[in-house]
């Protein structure tokens, strides 16, 4: 780890904070000065993330929220400041565990980012590197890069980092409502299934944020979309989290990249998984897993149920091409909150980009369009959802990227 670090050092300048100017398989050393607030990463041209034009149209008219910086825009953390954010990383501010290591609850001042000591200021995830995971540097290295220069309203927001010595930290905007998957699968008498309109409201945020990421000049590839990697905030709107397995899209004329297999078992495309090539609609092919789940209310792979049923997509395939069995897909906690139509259509959409051609995927423009769409449906509906806002803060402990729970551990980084 210390040749990492020594090598990452090289590359990163640190100075005064600057206003912006615009991985291992499937799953399966210095010491920085407190006063310096800035790490501007030069490993990526400033070409590579420009607004580009898609179909004739601006990335800036479509995404008018979104920014991409030309620079990292982060505040440095040494580990003594983290140490004293987190009240000295204590087990009882864990807010969950991934590959990567821990994810810990901190404190800061909202407005310089310094640590607060008192459990006051404003509530942040510190994600602190486990020596022994086989993620580490590479992945590290990826979430500064990518999440430290783009901005949208459905990406989480990276705050800062720490690398000091042989500690890798990340810093970033705590989620208050969790995961999704933390919603979606949990059982129990008192807890109600997620209501059909706030699927649709995660779905169309989840998308949105992948549509900006698939809007850049040079395509950005998210490469690991889940319900686990999905975050929700305290009004349940949804931001994708954990960028360390992000990878530019390809070059040029050329479509797609080949690089090594990973992500996670049940939600990678099936060329990517066979061959190694890497499409931008690979990423549309995860979504569609998770469109699955949100209207089936099933976990992509559970070795629990029936040998057929598995596997969610072998399984349902089938049954949302025939729309007199689509009802047998269908979450049964749902019945009454949707029009057929609009059940009709989210299977239509789910199918699409399950197609096992990633050329005949729909864009993830297309997929927010035909979301909205759904979405607009829902009043046409005679009776309302029951969920209650008091039950689903039950659901979620606050979150941050990345603290899969341990189901979606067993099922990633390892091929």
């Amino acid at each position: 780890m210390g040749n990492c670090a020594s090598a990452i050092n090289s590359f990163v300048q640190r100075g005064t904070r600057s206003s912006p100017s615009a991985a291992p398989g499937m799953s399966a050393s210095r010491r920085t000065s407190s006063s310096a607030t800035t790490g501007k990463l030069s490993t990526l041209s400033t070409s590579t993330f420009m607004p580009s034009t898609i179909s004739g149209v601006s990335v800036d008219d479509d995404y008018p929220d979104g920014q991409i910086l030309e620079s990292p825009d982060l505040k440095i953390y040494t580990f003594a400041e983290l140490k004293s954010a987190t009240r000295s990383f204590r087990p009882e501010t864990v807010l969950g565990e991934g590959g990567f290591g821990k994810v810990y609850k901190g404190w800061v001042d909202e407005k310089t980012l310094n640590p607060s000591r008192s459990s006051i200021g404003m509530v942040v995830a510190v994600k602190k590197l486990n020596p022994e995971s086989v993620q580490g540097m590479e992945q590290w290295q990826s979430e500064v890069n990518f999440l430290g220069r783009i901005s949208h309203p459905n990406l989480v927001k990276l705050l800062g980092y720490c690398m000091d010595d042989n500690e890798l930290l990340l810093v970033y905007e705590f989620m208050a409502k969790g995961s999704l998957e933390n919603h979606l699968f949990r059982r129990g008498a008192v807890y109600e299934p997620l209501p059909w309109s706030l699927r649709l409201k995660i779905l169309i945020g989840a998308a949105r944020g992948l549509a900006f990421l698939h809007s850049s000049e040079r395509q950005i590839i998210y490469r690991d979309f889940k319900a686990s990697n999905i975050l929700l905030d305290s009004h349940f709107n949804a931001k994708l989290s954990d960028f360390g397995l992000a990878k530019h899209g390809p070059d040029g004329e050329e479509s797609h990249v080949t690089t090594r297999v990973m992500g996670t078992y049940g939600y990678a495309a099936p060329e990517y998984v066979s061959t190694g090539h890497l499409y931008v609609k690979s990423d549309v092919y995860g979504f569609g897993v998770v469109l699955l789940e949100m209207i089936s209310g099933l976990r992509a792979l559970d070795p629990s149920r029936q040998n057929e049923k598995v596997n969610l997509v072998n399984w349902a395939k089938p049954l949302l091409a025939d729309r007199r069995k689509l009802s047998q897909v269908m979450d049964s906690g749902l019945e009454g909150q949707y029009s057929s139509k609009g059940a009709l259509l989210a299977a239509q959409l789910t199918l699409k980009c399950l197609n096992g051609d990633p050329k005949s995927r729909p864009s993830m423009k297309e997929v927010v369009e035909v979301l909205e769409q759904i979405e607009s449906m829902k009043s046409r509906v005679r009776r309302e959802p029951r969920h209650s806002g008091s039950s689903l803060t039950r659901r979620g402990q606050g979150y941050s990227p990345r603290s899969d729970s341990g189901s979606s551990r067993n099922n990633s980084r390892g091929r």
